[in-house]
């Protein structure tokens, strides 16, 4: 293996893995704090959109063949 590909497949999969447990952070302090469902979305929606940016910027990578 290349280093390229090792960094390729440390990207995907460990940046992967950091956006799950990201995820599971927002939805334990929705939980915590007794947000309700409104708060939860309000916190998913503010908090997740760096997370919602990094797919589509792969998405539209994928969609123009450049990855």
């Amino acid at each position: 293996m290349t280093e390229e590909q090792i960094a390729q497949i440390g990207l995907t999969w460990g940046l992967g893995g950091f956006i799950a447990y990201m995820v599971f952070i927002i939805f334990k302090l929705a939980k915590d704090s007794k947000a309700g469902k409104f708060g939860t979305f309000v916190l998913f929606l503010g908090l997740g959109l760096g997370i919602v940016g990094f797919l589509a910027k792969k998405v539209i990578q994928w969609i123009l063949g450049l990855s």
